[in-house]
Formats: C-alpha cells, sequence, structure tokens
C-alpha cells in the first residue's frame, strides 16, 4: 500500500514557503524562488529520513567511545529537467552523500491542449537494492512521472521510490497512487484541478521558467 503524506495538510514554515511562491509577486524574485524551493526540498529530506534504514556505528568523541547511528545507505535523488533542480538541491542538502539521476522529459503537444511526454536524456547509477528519491515540483497528470520512473526503473528496481512533489493535482496524484506500487508520495500541497492546458489550478505558474528564465 503506497504512503501519501501532504505537509500542508498540518501548520509548519511549509505554509510560509508555498505561499512566496505561489504569489505572484513575489515568485519576481527568481533567488527568493528558488530558495524557497529548496526549503521545502530541505524538508521533504527531514521527512523522508524517518523512514529509511540507520546503523550503529562506533564514534570516538574528545572524551569517550559512543554508539552512534548513521544512515545505513545513501539514496539516488533523481530529478526531471530543469524545474526540479532546486527542489532536488534541497533534498541533497541532507542526503550529501547521495548520488543523483537526472532525466529530460518535456511535453510534444499535438495541438493545442492534447500532448504526450517525451523522453530525451537519463543518466543514472544502477538502482538495484538502492532507495530511490525523486523529484518533480509540478505533479500535473503525473504521465511524465510514470514515464521517467518507467525510464529510471530500466536501471534496476529500487528496494522502496519515494516521490516528492511541491505541488499535486487531485487527478495527478490519483494517477499515479493507481499505477505505482510500493511508493511513498510526499506532496507540499494539494490543488483541485487541472485547466485545458493540464496545468496545476491554483498552481503557481511554469516552475521551471520562474527559477531559470522563460525559455523559447
Amino acid at each position: 500500500m503506497n504512503k501519501i503524506t501532504v505537509l500542508a495538510d498540518k501548520n509548519s514554515i511549509v505554509q510560509q514557503f508555498l505561499t512566496e511562491i505561489r504569489d505572484k509577486r513575489i515568485q519576481k524574485d527568481r533567488l527568493r524562488f528558488n530558495r524557497n524551493i529548496e526549503r521545502i526540498g530541505e524538508i521533504m529530506a527531514y521527512e523522508i529520513s524517518k523512514d529509511l534504514d540507520y546503523k550503529t556505528i562506533q564514534t570516538k568523541t574528545p572524551l569517550t567511545t559512543t554508539n552512534t547511528k548513521v544512515l545505513a545507505s545513501q539514496p539516488v535523488i533523481a530529478s526531471v529537467l530543469r524545474a526540479a533542480l532546486p527542489l532536488q538541491q534541497g533534498i541533497a542538502n541532507f542526503f550529501d552523500g547521495a548520488d543523483r539521476a537526472f532525466i529530460s522529459a518535456y511535453r510534444k503537444y499535438l495541438n493545442e491542449t492534447s500532448f504526450e511526454v517525451e523522453l530525451d536524456y537519463v543518466a543514472a547509477p544502477k538502482l538495484k537494492g538502492r532507495t530511490l528519491i525523486f523529484t518533480d515540483p509540478m505533479l500535473a497528470t503525473g504521465k511524465s512521472v510514470l514515464l521517467t520512473l518507467n525510464a529510471l526503473l530500466s536501471r534496476g528496481e529500487p528496494v522502496h521510490t519515494h516521490v516528492v512533489a511541491v505541488v499535486a493535482s487531485k487527478q495527478g496524484l490519483a494517477n499515479l497512487n493507481e499505477n505505482l506500487k510500493n511508493v511513498s508520495f510526499w506532496i507540499g500541497a494539494v490543488d483541485d484541478s487541472l485547466n485545458s492546458h493540464s496545468y496545476i489550478v491554483p498552481g503557481l505558474g511554469d516552475a521551471g521558467d520562474l527559477a531559470f528564465g522563460p525559455k523559447e
């Protein structure tokens, strides 16, 4: 059974960061927008860390030797280029020994409202026996997540997969929950709907453009 955690369901500082990345005035400050996405990634990393395995080691302090705990193994953090890079970095700030994976995916429009998700590039280590943390800031329809996860799984079956998104639509989250197994979802906030272009409403706009500038 999948696990779904929505951080906005409880009051915490993540509410402040979600408000600022949605606010069209504040999000014009690109440095602040990127840092807020990164901060949300750091919060997600802390929450995910509670579900990971640890091992006991002996640590020598200035006074004595004591038993302490460290991660049993480092995860693999995957991101969809380019929008997920700040989110991936926030998670990597906590898992500083993690390997990283990168996937290039984009919407190839067939007409004004219909599109297919195309993959251009996948760079990833072997995933067999590893914990995979998959990041994508905006979970709209879920199509790109399903496609890119399938591409990653050709590198081996992880022991567990965590999917991290800043904002998800109810439809996209339901789609992934139905089609993925043994997955933990970590979502900042869940929005009610998608518009005719499959953008999340109320959402926050194009996360990639806000983080890195508009593309042609």
